[in-house]
């Protein structure tokens, strides 16, 4: 996936160990699939690890990684350029730029699911599909948290959605709408979300 070279590998880990014990590295992508895509390395602590996270093991320590953003890291290199005067870290990855997702077919329906799979993985497929590739080209997502036997769904945003000032709208218009369109069964969509606007916000 991606190719850390080893002395990446060893200032990761010199960075590591003045860090609160636990940290790891964060491989992140702003802007995935856009021409103003920016590629990043940064720290993660356990309480910021996602469920929509992979996890790769190096030498000493982890990488984190969006699930959704692993194919725009194929054949991606991270190097740490060493010269008489000083180091340089280096991030090349050749698909972050490319709208990978256009050319997938995300618009399968969860409702072709098989009818024996629960509702509840049959959302979560759907938000994975559906919802998050589109969220977290603002560094978004939804994770679904809850179904009560009323047909309310509950969900929780995090990331660029979190605090956002135009939520309300992504929630409505475009989260339950097509929860709602896709799956009869769901009377409601509520968000359980304690939104804090801050610098994670994407508006």
């Amino acid at each position: 996936m991606i190719n850390i070279s080893k002395n990446a590998q060893n200032y990761f880990l010199s960075l590591l160990s003045k860090e609160p014990k636990g940290t790891q590295i964060r491989v992140f992508i702003l802007n995935p699939g856009m021409h103003n895509a920016e590629c990043g390395v940064a720290y993660c602590a356990i309480d910021e690890v996602e469920k929509s996270d992979v996890c790769f093991k190096y030498t000493g320590f982890y990488v984190y990684i969006n699930k959704f953003i692993l194919d725009y890291l194929k054949d991606s290199v991270i190097d740490l350029i060493i010269d008489n005067l000083s180091s340089q870290l280096t991030f090349k990855a050749p698909y972050a730029k490319k709208n990978i997702f256009l050319k997938k077919n995300f618009k399968k329906s969860s409702l072709q699911i098989l009818e024996e799979t629960s509702l509840q993985i049959r959302i979560k497929e759907f938000l994975d599909k559906e919802i998050n590739p589109q969220l977290f080209l603002h560094g978004g997502q939804v994770n679904l948290t809850n179904i009560s036997k009323e047909g309310f769904i509950f969900i929780k945003f995090s990331g660029g959605c979190n605090g956002c000032s135009m939520i309300n709208f992504t929630l409505r218009d475009t989260v339950e709408k097509k929860i709602l369109s896709s799956f009869p069964e769901v009377k409601k969509v509520i968000d359980e979300t304690e939104h804090k606007y801050g610098n994670h916000s994407f508006y």
